[in-house]
């Protein structure tokens, strides 16, 4: 199997059903030799980043969606822990501040977007607003269809003016995120990590997984693509996530700045 068997560029005949969170399609079946590939593509992203930056010319949006416990924290830890931080930033959106409230929707996301040069991670997006809002009944399916509508549009205008979006959702079962919340009460240094309302919302976990499936066929475009990455198995996860920008950095391919003839001549004292 490749990317391309999970990469969603359109929502038709899109189930979500149809992707086992418990696969390892780039796996070597060792952890030890996953983990020792990701090291290798670290290095290898770590380069082109630095080219990347350099270059300021493209601008790369990384989008990371999944359920409570699916991994976005640790996704950004091991895959970008050797990247220049100068050139990589994070942007978390938990829930909207009252002046954020006080405007659109998409007024708090926008300001985050990536600069020239810059690679910007969405750890969570504006899909919460298509995803919480739509579970807990803030919105109903008109709202949510508009939503949907503005989102394709804002997504289409950044691409308009040079930025390459990946969306990934961390696709994890229901087992393993009862496993890792488990894994997290029962090691007192993991409880800083724990929210109750991670098993409140755990309660709604068909009406998410309607949620997604919903947001990733209506929002789905060859420009704004979705990739389904299997999330059972960390090491694995993180693997496909630093395959799928290696893929984008091929297609992007980033090169230094023309030197500067002038230079030469240029004598430091």
């Amino acid at each position: 199997m490749s990317l391309d068997d999970f990469r969603i560029t359109s929502g038709k005949q899109f189930k979500l059903a149809a992707f086992d969170a418990g696969s390892k399609p780039l796996s070597t079946g060792s952890k030890a030799s996953d983990t020792a590939h990701l090291a290798e593509l670290g290095g290898q992203l770590d380069a082109v980043q630095d080219i990347f930056y350099a270059e300021h010319k493209h601008k790369l949006l990384i989008v990371l969606q999944g359920m409570d416990t699916s991994g976005k924290d640790g996704t950004v830890r091991s895959v970008f822990r050797s990247f220049d931080p100068l050139g990589v930033r994070v942007a978390s959106f938990k829930a909207p501040t009252p002046e954020e409230l006080a405007r659109d929707y998409l007024w708090r996301v926008h300001a985050q977007v990536p600069r020239k040069g810059e690679i910007a991670i969405f750890n969570r997006s504006h899909y919460e607003d298509v995803l919480i809002t739509r579970v807990h009944g803030w919105i109903d399916d008109a709202e949510c269809k508009r939503r949907f509508r503005q989102i394709r549009e804002f997504e289409q205008m950044l691409v308009e003016t040079g930025t390459t979006i990946v969306k990934c959702f961390l696709h994890i079962s229901k087992a393993e995120q009862k496993q890792r919340l488990e894994e997290r009460i029962a090691d007192p240094q993991k409880h800083w990590k724990f929210d109750m309302q991670d098993l409140a919302e755990r309660k709604f976990w068909k009406e998410y997984q309607q949620a997604y499936e919903d947001a990733i066929a209506a929002t789905a475009t060859p420009e704004a693509p979705w990739y389904i990455v299997p999330a059972d198995s960390k090491s694995h996860r993180n693997l496909m996530v630093a395959e799928i920008l290696r893929a984008i950095f091929d297609k992007l391919r980033p090169d230094y700045p023309p030197p500067k003839p002038e230079l030469a001549k240029v004598v430091v004292e």
